[in-house]
């Protein structure tokens, strides 16, 4: 063969390998879907275990990936703050989202956490309409996986509660989506589009949630079998409005009447609902079937297990009603995934914001110690002793979210010493019944306070956003009265904190780790396996055991 037909040769083999090349791409999955069960403690994964089928929570334990000591690194623990964390890997420190309502320290201005008054409804006219992500600091997995794909990537967020849907999807997301109660449609704003597109204007157009509440809510199975949970009637749950008594059957068609079409959130059918509208999510904007060729990222939230655990408290027999039919919603939408995108071409995560504590009441009646913090009297009191001392009134704003929240315009017109305040409060504050520690936030790091609970003040404190003093209840004590029902949720222990982390999927391995992680990992370990950069707030670690070699 002479030189130039060898010449010839070499310069094909280079095209055909740089041609090969340029079509090799990195590893990712088709979807990854973020799916957090709103006030779901970690417990419930097994609790209900006997009773789950073989294709929700128990596929995921034996497919997936488990970890089992999964905790929130901050206080407060609530809603807006854990969609937040998850998906950026940060805390309220740095990604700012201080709390559901948060206060701007240096106007006093009281702030929902997605309220933005700069922007309008779409699909409604209501004020719920008027969000967007712009209170949050920091970047998330989402919009990194938007940067790293040139904007090719689609997310889109859903939940019932707006906070749920627009949190997770970020500042570059497609679409965020949440219910409005009054019509009972999901809407969304002008941060995002201009118009509800087609498909969602049907899909509110069948009207389900008016139809989910023309039947009655009950039990799954003979209610005599709901052996995990207490008495069907008990002094531990709160009614309905225009119900006589929190029992079942619970008539939605009638009770629709006195609650509007909202009730749907406080049942388990919410979930459902909002479900369905994933799965239109997945079909319509073709999620996991990029023509991009890029990952699609879904963000999911199921809210109603939170109004539901708020309504009726954490031993309740609709508590395990609820978990048992969305092990049967999840075990059909995981058929879904697997039908529209394929086997072991989606990637999935569980888990939750927070967890909640058993009621007080219930608590203290089983002869264990609990108790309810009465922050209402707690401020009265606060503030008639600091106008004794320093002649002024109404010092303290609020105690919200656990936090001093001083009136900062009344200290400046005044001439008043903030330090002498702060003094004054914090020893106010450590006698009242319930408080275990109280603590001047700049002061936390060096506080006679356990080393785990002194991290988490530090992690949810943001100077801006958050009040100067932190107190902290003893266990199974939060803030209400004997008179609440239900249950909450906010504090730094376990019941609150411990939350379930399981992964299952694409790139994911199975087994279980009992090492303490973190929510904060949880961002981090998706930006490894997808191969991006990190959220830029980011504290947290991947989960390397779990990410397939």
């Amino acid at each position: 063969m002479n030189i130039t037909k060898l010449r010839v040769v070499f310069l094909a083999i280079s095209l055909f390998s740089v041609q090969a090349n340029a079509q090799e791409s990195v590893p990712r999955p088709k979807l990854v879907v973020g799916l957090m069960v709103d006030q779901m403690r970690w417990d419930y994964l097994y609790r209900f275990y006997d009773r789950y089928g073989a294709g929700g929570f128990k596929r995921l334990l034996s497919e997936g990936f488990s970890c089992e000591n999964t905790y929130i690194p901050y206080v407060p623990t609530y809603t807006a703050i854990g969609h937040s964390t998850v998906y950026t890997g940060s805390v309220p420190a740095i990604h700012g989202i201080a709390g559901n309502d948060f206060i701007i320290q240096q106007t006093g201005q009281r702030m929902y956490c997605t309220q933005d008054d700069n922007v309008s409804g779409v699909g409604t006219d209501e004020a719920e309409g008027k969000q967007s992500p712009r209170n949050l600091l920091t970047s998330t997995i989402t919009d990194q996986l938007k940067l790293a794909t040139n904007f090719r990537s689609k997310v889109i967020g859903i939940a019932i509660k707006d906070r749920g849907g627009i949190l997770p999807a970020g500042h570059f997301a497609d679409a965020a989506y949440w219910f409005e109660g009054n019509s009972g449609n999901w809407v969304s704003s002008t941060f995002y589009m201009q118009e509800l597109p087609e498909w969602v204007q049907q899909f509110n157009a069948q009207k389900l949630a008016e139809k989910y509440l023309q039947q009655d809510w009950n039990t799954l199975y003979p209610i005599e079998t709901y052996e995990q949970s207490i008495e069907d009637d008990n002094a531990y749950e709160a009614t309905y409005r225009g119900e006589a008594s929190p029992v079942f059957p619970k008539r939605l068609a009638s009770l629709m009447k006195d609650n509007g079409l909202g009730l749907i959130r406080t049942t388990p059918f919410g979930n459902t609902l909002t479900l369905d509208l994933a799965k239109a999510a997945i079909a319509n904007e073709q999620l996991g079937r990029n023509p991009q060729r890029v990952t699609d990222f879904l963000c999911l939230s199921l809210s109603s297990t939170d109004y539901v655990g708020h309504q009726f408290s954490v031993n309740a027999i609709e508590i395990e009603d609820t978990y048992l039919r969305l092990d049967k919603e999840l075990e059909a939408f995981f058929a879904y995934l697997d039908e529209q995108v394929g086997p072991g071409e989606y990637t999935l995560f569980l888990t939750a914001d927070h967890g909640a504590s058993h009621n007080p009441l219930f608590f203290m009646d089983k002869r264990g110690n609990a108790g309810y913090f009465d922050e209402r009297n707690a401020l009265t009191g606060l503030n008639t002793l600091l106008s004794e001392k320093f002649g002024q009134e109404k010092i303290v704003r609020s105690l919200m979210n656990y936090q001093v929240h001083l009136n900062y315009e009344i200290i400046e017109a005044n001439d008043l010493d903030e330090e002498d305040i702060k003094e004054v409060a914090i020893k106010f504050l450590r006698t009242l019944d319930g408080v275990a520690f109280v603590t001047d936030m700049e002061k936390a790091g060096s506080s006679s306070i356990p080393a785990r609970i002194r991290e988490r003040i530090a992690n949810g404190y943001n100077p801006k956003r958050s009040g100067c003093i932190q107190i902290i209840l003893e266990p199974q004590w939060y803030s209400g009265s004997p008179r609440s029902r239900g249950t909450t949720h906010g504090t730094w222990a376990s019941y609150d904190a411990h939350i379930p982390l399981v992964w299952m999927g694409w790139g994911i391995k199975h087994g279980t780790t009992n090492r303490e992680t973190h929510m904060t990992d949880i961002a981090s370990t998706v930006a490894a396996l997808l191969h991006i950069e990190e959220p830029n707030g980011n504290i947290g670690n991947p989960v390397v055991e779990l990410l397939n070699d």
